[in-house]
C-alpha cells in the first residue's frame, strides 16, 4: 500500500494530474503483463528497444520493469528525434522487440534506411500510448515481416488494462483484459452495453491508482464505486476482445450525430499522399461542430478537395472534413502523442 510514485498524466486533453500509484499497483501490473507475454518472451534471451522515455508509464512498466523481470537486454534511445537515432539499435543489435506509439511507427516507415533494410530480427512490436491507425499497422507488418500487437492502458492503471495475446492476435483490437482485471462498457446512464455497442470503458483491478495527488474533486469524478471511468469510448466483440473507438472528450457532435476522430483519421491516413493526420471538431453556427483535419503531406501536390473526395468513398457526408489544414508537422507531446488540444487552439486562432 506504500506510495511508489506520483505518475503524471500526459495532459493531451487537459491539465496534467499526478496519479498516486502504490508499490502494489506497479508490481501487480508487472505480474499481469508477464502472465500474458509468457508465450512470446524467452527469459534471458530478449533485446527490447526503448525509444520512449522511461518516465512515461508505458516504457516504465513494459520496457523497464517487465523486461527486467524477464532478464532481457534493454537498448535505450535517449532521443528518437531524428529517427536515424534508432538505426543502429534496429539494424545491428539483434533487437527482438520494439515498443512505441503510432507516430513512431509511421515516421520510421518513411525513413530511407528503414525502408531499405530487409533483415529485421524483430519477433514482434507492441503498440500503445495512443490509437494505432489500422493502415499503419498493416504497412508495418508488411514492411518488417513481423506482427504488431496492441495494448491499452492509462497512467491511472499502472498502465496496462488489456493486451492482445501473442498466440491469438487480432489487428485493430487492444486485446483482452489482463488477468485480474474487470471491465465494463456502459452508456451515459451507467447501464452495461452488449457486444458491438460503443460506450465508456470502466476498469477495476489491482493496478488501478489510489487517486489523483491533492485533487479529491478529480478523484471523485473518475473513481466510482471501485470502478475507474477511463473517458475512453470502446466496444467489445463476442470473444471479449476490446476495441477503442475514441476519447470521450474528443468526440465531435455534428447536427446531433457522433463523429469519432479516430475513424476519420484512419480513412485519411489510408490516402497514399498523407504522411500524418489529426482530426478535431471546431464550432459551427449551423451544425454545432464541423470536422476539421490537420494533414502533413507526403505528396506536395495533394489538395484538400482530393482528400474530401477520398473520404466520401468511405464515410457518410457529415463525417467528411469540411476544413483541411496542411502543416509541416503536428504538435506532439514528448512521447509522440498528437496534442489535439493544441490543434483546437490553432483552429480557433
Amino acid at each position: 500500500d506504500r506510495v511508489a510514485t506520483l505518475q503524471y498524466t500526459g495532459g493531451t486533453t487537459g491539465v496534467s494530474k499526478g496519479a498516486v500509484l502504490t508499490e502494489g499497483n506497479l508490481l501487480a501490473n508487472v505480474a499481469q503483463c508477464i502472465e500474458v507475454w509468457k508465450p512470446g518472451v524467452i527469459e534471458g534471451e530478449e533485446t527490447v528497444v526503448t525509444a520512449l522515455p522511461l518516465y512515461h508509464i508505458f516504457a516504465f512498466t513494459a520496457n523497464l520493469m517487465v523486461f527486467f523481470a524477464f532478464g532481457g537486454r534493454n537498448i535505450l534511445i535517449p532521443s528518437p528525434r531524428p529517427l536515424a537515432n534508432l538505426k543502429q539499435a534496429l539494424t545491428t543489435e539483434g533487437a527482438t522487440w520494439l515498443t512505441g506509439v503510432n507516430s513512431l511507427f509511421a515516421g520510421l516507415m518513411h525513413e530511407p534506411w528503414f525502408k531499405a533494410h530487409t533483415g529485421f530480427t524483430l519477433k514482434g512490436t507492441v503498440a500503445g500510448g495512443m490509437a494505432l491507425v489500422p493502415v499503419v499497422g498493416e504497412r508495418w507488418e508488411a514492411m518488417t515481416k513481423t506482427p504488431i500487437y496492441q495494448g491499452y492502458g492509462l497512467t491511472e492503471t499502472s498502465p496496462v488494462v488489456s493486451l492482445v495475446p501473442f498466440h491469438r492476435n487480432k489487428l485493430g483490437s487492444i486485446g483482452a483484459p489482463v488477468p485480474g482485471t474487470d471491465v465494463r462498457i456502459v452508456d451515459a446512464d451507467g447501464n452495461d452495453l452488449p457486444p458491438g455497442q460503443p460506450g465508456e470503458l470502466l476498469v477495476r483491478g489491482p493496478q488501478v491508482m489510489r487517486g489523483y495527488w491533492q485533487r479529491p474533486d478529480e478523484t471523485a469524478r473518475v473513481l466510482r464505486d471501485g470502478w475507474l471511468a477511463t473517458g475512453d469510448i470502446a466496444s467489445a466483440d463476442d470473444d471479449g476482445y476490446l476495441y477503442i473507438v475514441d476519447r470521450k472528450k474528443d468526440m465531435i457532435l455534428v447536427s446531433g450525430f457522433n463523429v469519432y476522430p479516430n475513424e476519420v483519421e484512419a480513412v485519411l491516413a489510408a490516402h497514399p499522399g498523407v504522411a500524418e493526420v489529426a482530426v478535431i471538431g471546431t464550432p459551427d453556427e449551423v451544425t454545432g461542430e464541423i470536422v476539421c483535419a490537420f494533414v502533413v503531406r507526403k505528396d506536395p501536390a495533394l489538395t484538400d478537395q482530393a482528400l474530401r473526395d477520398h473520404c466520401r468513398r468511405s464515410l457518410t457526408a457529415y463525417k467528411v472534413p469540411k476544413i483541411v489544414h496542411f502543416r509541416d508537422e503536428l504538435p506532439k507531446s514528448p512521447v509522440g502523442k498528437v496534442l489535439r488540444k493544441d490543434l483546437r487552439d490553432m483552429a480557433v486562432g
